[in-house]
């Protein structure tokens, strides 16, 4: 499986930051990439119980359906005092409006009805590769931090306001994306991606 410069791939997702992000990392790979949104795509059920599992999900449909090879990015919060949650689950909770202030207050609301004075947290991404009727890859990136309240910064998406990385104040909302996008759970994922040799070498 490779993907030679000036490939289509399809980033099989509609959040718009997500794939905004995404993109942003293909760039200096010679990839054209093209939103499911834009082509169309519907929204396949995540049915899996890993984030690897829906990742793959939603890749296959896409490259199936699109007729490209697609990337698809399974993605969330794994809490440590909610035994994980709202992991694969993390796009749900902030409902069909995609509120993810909601989300954020359930977490908040959750950790606060346990008592629990550990705020540990991590994002995990999953990212599968597919190509049409074919093979699919799944390479697996995970950032650890602590969670904070209320959220703080609007530059972000999703959870990045209450995440704060190891070693940063600042969270995920806060901090230049340049810097997020460098060293988060997706760029670490995306790294494995690249020493795959599945991407053309960057200029």
């Amino acid at each position: 499986m490779m993907l030679p410069r000036g490939s289509i791939l399809i980033v099989a997702s509609h959040n718009p930051g997500k794939v905004r992000e995404i993109k942003a990392l293909l760039g200096p790979h010679g990839i054209e990439p093209l939103g499911a949104k834009e082509l169309g795509l519907p929204e396949p059920e995540e049915t899996g119980a890993t984030f690897a599992a829906n990742a793959e999900l939603k890749a296959r449909a896409a490259a199936d359906a699109g007729g490209h090879p697609a990337l698809a990015d399974d993605s969330g919060l794994w809490v440590d005092a909610l035994d994980g949650a709202p992991g694969i689950y993390s796009a749900r909770w902030a409902g069909p409006t995609k509120d993810f202030g909601v989300a954020m207050a359930r977490v908040e609301q959750d950790l606060l009805e346990k008592k629990a004075r550990n705020f540990s947290a991590k994002f995990v991404c999953a990212l599968s590769v597919a190509m049409p009727q074919g093979e699919a890859k799944i390479f697996e990136g995970e950032i650890h931090g602590r969670l904070t309240f209320p959220p703080r910064g609007h530059r972000g998406f999703g959870y990045d306001p209450i995440f704060i990385a190891d070693g940063f104040e600042q969270t995920f909302g806060e901090i230049d994306p340049h810097v997020k996008n460098a060293m988060s759970h997706r760029a670490r994922a995306f790294e494995k991606l690249l020493h795959s040799g599945i991407l053309a070498e960057s200029n």
